[in-house]
């Protein structure tokens, strides 16, 4: 069975269930996705598929990707994904994997990027507390002392400080499926998913379902 596909988070907005309460939910448009490649354990050792997503043109690619695309013959995509399959798999390169793998009320895994906040400091990244505001504290959103004095006369590593903060590979464990419309290639998950608008998810089945 397939496990994944690739779509685009379009947003968020909220639906009502049948006792009409509100549920928040995330829309991303997962798919069509194109199996590029087939992977097995004769030719490569494991049992997997690459898909593609988001259809490019050809002349906006390499040379070396042209002919990798080639072999499935459904033209470039700009986004690529392996993941593992089941050895008996029927899953070849050309065929098309599409949202209707997912049912209402199935369990998934959510993968994306967060979006980027450049250089921030401790208070921003860290949620330090900061000092007073008054006074002449001079000290506002400082980070404050980062030594370790005399031993071992060394900033510690993974020391909390100001840096590049977001633009991290982030996955939200089981999520609720709340609806499926495969004539629109949308798929509706319960609650908020990593990413801004119109950035690249990867919805799997759920690893480790929760209770």
């Amino acid at each position: 069975m397939t496990t994944g596909i690739l779509g685009k988070k379009l947003g968020m907005t909220q639906v009502f269930d049948a006792e009409g309460k509100v549920i928040p939910v995330t829309v991303i448009e997962a798919g069509p996705c194109t199996v590029v490649q087939r992977k097995t354990v004769q030719s490569d050792g494991y049992d997997a598929v690459q898909i593609g997503f988001v259809p490019k043109k050809a002349h906006r690619v390499g040379k070396p990707m042209i002919g990798h695309f080639r072999k499935a013959g459904k033209g470039a995509f700009g986004a690529l994904k392996e993941m593992r399959i089941a050895s008996g798999s029927p899953l070849d390169a050309g065929q098309e994997i599409q949202v209707d793998i997912f049912k209402e009320g199935d369990v998934v895994d959510v993968t994306g990027h967060t979006k980027g906040r450049g250089f921030a400091g401790v208070i921003k990244r860290w949620n330090f507390k900061g000092g007073r505001a008054t006074h002449g504290s001079m000290f506002h959103r400082a980070p404050g002392s980062i030594g370790a004095s005399a031993y071992p006369s060394r900033v510690i590593k993974n020391m909390k400080m100001a840096g590049h903060y977001g633009n991290e590979k982030v996955t939200i464990l089981n999520l609720q499926v709340v609806g499926v419309r495969p004539e629109q290639n949308l798929l509706l998950v319960r609650g908020a998913v990593p990413g801004a608008r119109n950035s690249l998810v990867f919805v799997r089945h759920a690893v480790k379902k929760g209770n």
